[in-house]
């Protein structure tokens, strides 16, 4: 059973298709006109959308591309009549799932809207299938601060504007941008990571860009960059910061103008590639010693997200402690530990330099070395260890 919306100016034919399709028992909602059925859309959650080409006002193209722009995992049927196959054609090239002509051919129909679903059966389960093996890690945590990041995520992800991710080491900056791209359209596509901070400054425009053979003496064949391994889905640009002047320039022109030229070539390789930075640095001090762009600092901060410290949102390690604490217990298939709320206390009153990684390597050492409970005693001797 589907929840399918009819967009038609046709009477006759929206009732046709209620009728057959309730039948089938599918849920129906019907729209005379393409305004009216954009806005039922948009209202509602529906599993696949028939489409009428041509209709008085908003005709059906622009419907469909409304549509692509705000959910394009809706499978698309568009209805044409006599004299509209070219228009289906291009339908179908916006991203419509098929067409079928007028008067409708109700047993094709039926074949047409079961592929259909089957089709967004598949990909809901690729994508979930995705998300098991994927090293995407829950956002734990209900704080204030945290409930911001998630919302800004969920109202960003869909889109293809780029991100800016600042904070301090250990706050989870790469999380933030593996579950943008997890909840974005490119969730199928590749998420190409590229650290910046630990590529050598003369090898950075061959690893983002790719090379030629023999470009320069270690450069025995050709190459892809991460750009390009990118295409169609995100690259992640962490410690963006630490990027060469000369790559900078570089990466600015392929966010200007979607295309790239490998190292010792002079040809243009077009990408679609979603980009998402981080950085831990004071960008504006960056600019104003001269070590970073302003004009690509602006192409990058469309979107910023500031992760907050572990010491910004302390009511948040209760949450943590429990995480973790049956992640590492079960990796090291040990029964789950008990932590005390004295426990809790005291961790909540350490000073973290190090965020969520230096949490998770003391509540790591704790579980290793302390018996079935974790007292408040064992948060003041395993801690801090290097100042005992």
């Amino acid at each position: 059973m589907a929840d399918i919306l009819v967009i038609d100016d046709e009477k006759s034919i929206r009732n046709s298709l209620k009728e057959v399709l309730e039948y089938e028992k599918h849920n129906i909602d019907l729209s005379a006109d393409g305004e009216e059925g954009l806005e039922l859309f948009l209202n509602n959650k529906y599993d696949i959308v028939l489409l009428d080409i041509k209709m008085p006002g908003i005709d059906g193209i622009e419907v469909l591309d409304r549509i692509m722009e705000e959910r394009a995992d809706v499978p698309v049927i568009m209805i044409s009549g006599h004299g509209n196959i070219d228009t289906a054609v291009e339908a179908i090239k916006k991203g419509a799932y098929d067409y079928i002509e007028k008067p409708l051919d109700l047993n094709r129909l039926l074949i047409t809207i079961r592929n259909a679903l089957d089709k967004s059966d598949l990909i809901t389960e690729t994508r979930a299938l995705k998300r098991k093996v994927s090293k995407t890690g829950q956002m734990v945590g209900e704080s204030p601060a945290m409930q911001k990041v998630k919302e800004m995520i969920d109202r960003v992800a869909p889109t293809d504007a780029r991100v800016l991710v600042t904070g301090k080491n250990g706050t989870g900056k790469e999380l933030v941008a593996r579950w943008l791209h997890e909840k974005s359209q490119r969730a199928l596509q590749p998420f190409v990571e590229v650290n910046c901070a630990a590529i050598p400054s003369e090898l950075i425009e061959s690893e983002l860009f790719g090379h030629e053979k023999g470009a320069f003496t270690s450069a025995h064949k050709e190459r892809k960059g991460k750009f390009e391994q990118a295409n169609k889905g995100t690259i992640f640009l962490d410690e963006i910061g630490d990027m060469s002047l000369a790559a900078q320039a570089k990466v600015l022109r392929v966010l200007q103008e979607n295309r790239l030229s490998p190292v010792g070539s002079d040809k243009d390789i077009k990408v679609d590639v979603r980009v998402i930075a981080a950085t831990n640095k004071d960008m504006k001090e960056e600019i104003s010693a001269n070590r970073f762009r302003e004009d690509l600092y602006h192409r990058l901060s469309v979107i910023l997200i500031n992760v907050p410290t572990l010491n910004e949102r302390t009511e948040d390690i209760p949450l943590l402690a429990e995480h973790f604490n049956e992640q590492i217990c079960s990796e090291y298939g040990m029964q789950k530990k008990v932590i005390t709320e004295e426990a809790i206390a005291e961790l909540q009153k350490i000073t973290w330099t190090g965020n969520i990684r230096e949490f998770r390597n003391v509540l790591e050492r704790l579980i290793i070395l302390c018996d079935k409970k974790i007292t408040a005693e064992d948060v003041a001797d395993y801690s801090q260890p290097i100042s005992r």
